[in-house]
């Protein structure tokens, strides 16, 4: 991924599977830093699992607070929203006060926060600490990573990098899982209570135990505020559109298109300050690097395959079979499970592995195998329907997210690497955020062109002569207006095909676009390893 500048030798002889920043090996961590990496570890469990843990429970927190249906949903948006305003943010957090401190702060406050929404007595009071629980989580993931780059030597950042990937893409997929079985068992405010306990083990493991440098507090103080300002409002108000607009048609919704407006505004100002900014909020210099670029559009396409098919399988096993959130549960383990079976596998083959683009391929063609597999769903579908595309998911993300992660951040020296974990991490959740409006975009005009065609097929002498019959039989039941229900209840089952017809159009559209993600990974560059970063970006 990265190219000798002009004159320069590697200062350490390559070694496999490892990538050394500006020539420069970090000594062999200590047992006490291999701790603190695993606390971190853990942080980023909780963090990435909160953004899914409340999807089969909403439900019960609906009733909880006494929310709307249209209320509710800011459950989820709040927590996105503020996260995706943390995570590039975290970069400069890093420069200014370390990964230990920031760490240890940004976990002691996700505790915290999660004992206050755990406590939230109406809907405003738990979107307010959602909100706060999102910004604080948000630093957690991009300083996770920044530390496994910093302080692991090249041939450690395969294992470490392996942990971080099995974490990072496990926790998404067991959160309905672990989130219906602990609504259930226990009520809905424990979905926060089991962040507190741990989240406090954390922060006390990480500070004691972590090596870092001591805070830039000059930094703060010279904080370009308009920069934050604009980065806000950039990404904000940009997840806000993509949440919000599928729902209100998009800018026919005066508050989408507000936002929208609001989120251009964001981006001229932000780009503007970081340019000129002589202490910017988001160190651009990162996409200097043209392996860094193409990383970050893969990345986008790791959050595709991530996130939307975690999304639609929920949806299909609650609006089509009509499981609640348990029986949810039980049915989307098997993408965890394979992950934390794949994780000491993956880890011994990127160990060995001098060129991580095939493995990347591969990793999008078997996400791109299970999402074409669920494109062939009907209202029958079962377990084992939902198994097999599952495991074979498992070890798409579990390949893919090593694979490219690791090429895309070794390609910066180290002055940029905490920019570009928090560039690469904002990557892959707004790739999450775009794919799941597209495919609730594609869902309503999907499902009304679906549901018109099967009206219109159904207009025949044998559907007729069905309808007949059944009304018959309600008749002969004792059903007043026999006629009527059986029309109801024929056009109930024509609604319910073209809402699977509906789903396995979304799930061929997230494989296709896997499909592009594996010609994409050609382009990437083939790493060198052990080869210091350029002297400049040029």
């Amino acid at each position: 991924m990265t190219t000798l500048a002009a004159g320069s030798t590697p200062s350490a002889p390559p070694r496999r599977g490892g990538f050394s920043f500006a020539g420069v090996e970090p000594p062999e961590p200590t047992l006490g830093q291999w701790i603190a990496f695993t606390a971190m570890i853990f942080g980023n469990f909780m963090a990435i699992l909160d953004i899914q843990i409340v999807a089969s429970s909403i439900t019960q927190i609906q009733a909880g607070v006494s929310a709307s249906r249209d209320e509710i949903t800011w459950v989820q948006t709040s927590y996105l929203i503020a996260e995706v305003i943390a995570i590039p943010l975290s970069g400069f957090l890093i420069r200014a006060l370390g990964t230990r401190l920031l760490f240890t702060v940004a976990a002691s406050a996700f505790a915290v926060l999660s004992m206050a929404c755990a406590l939230s007595w109406d809907m405003n009071s738990l979107i307010v600490f959602r909100t706060l629980q999102g910004f604080v989580g948000g630093a957690l993931i991009p300083t996770t990573m920044s530390t496994l780059y910093l302080t692991f030597p090249s041939h450690r950042q395969a294992v470490a990098g392996t942990m971080v990937g099995l974490v990072s893409t496990m926790a998404p997929s067991i959160g309905p899982t672990l989130g219906g079985w602990i609504s259930e068992a226990a009520g809905w405010r424990w979905l926060f209570w089991v962040n507190v306990v741990p989240g406090i083990i954390i922060a006390v493991l990480v500070w004691r135990l972590q090596k870092g440098p001591k805070p830039n507090w000059a930094m703060i103080r010279n904080l370009d505020v308009w920069g934050l300002l604009g980065l806000a409002a950039m990404l904000g108000c940009t997840q806000f559109v993509l949440e919000e607009g599928p729902g209100h048609d998009w800018f026919a919704e005066t508050g989408v298109a507000i936002a929208a407006a609001a989120a251009l505004l964001g981006t001229i100002i932000f780009f503007y300050r970081s340019l000129t900014h002589p202490n910017p909020v988001v160190d651009l210099r990162v996409f200097r690097y043209g392996s860094f670029g193409i990383g970050c559009a893969l990345a986008i396409l790791v959050g595709v395959g991530l996130y939307t098919p975690t999304f639609l399988q929920p949806l299909f096993l609650g609006q089509v079979r009509g499981y609640n959130a348990l029986e949810i549960g039980h049915n989307m383990f098997a993408q965890g499970l394979t992950m934390f079976i794949m994780a000491p596998i993956m880890s011994r083959l990127a160990q060995y592995a001098e060129d991580p683009r095939p493995l990347a391929a591969f990793g999008f063609i078997c996400i791109a195998i299970s999402c074409f597999m669920q494109s062939h769903l009907t209202a029958e579908s079962a377990f084992w329907d939902f198994f097999f595309p599952q495991a074979i998911r498992g070890v798409g993300l579990m390949t893919t997210f090593m694979a490219v992660m690791r090429p895309t951040l070794a390609s910066l020296p180290p002055e940029l690497v905490p920019s570009g974990t928090g560039v690469f991490n904002l990557m892959r959740n707004l790739g999450g955020a775009f794919g799941l409006a597209t495919l609730i975009t594609l869902q309503q005009h999907a499902l009304a062109g679906h549901r018109q065609e099967l009206y219109a097929a159904a207009n025949t002498p044998t559907v007729r002569a069905m309808l007949e019959g059944s009304a018959a039989r309600l008749a002969a039941e004792g059903v007043q207006d026999p006629e009527t229900v059986a029309l109801a209840n024929y056009l109930h089952l024509l609604d319910r095909e073209a809402l699977v017809m509906t789903f396995n159009d979304q799930f061929l559209t997230v494989a296709l676009a896997l499909c592009v993600a594996a010609g994409l990974v050609l382009l990437m560059r083939k790493p060198k390893p052990g080869q210091a970063a350029p002297a400049d970006a040029h």
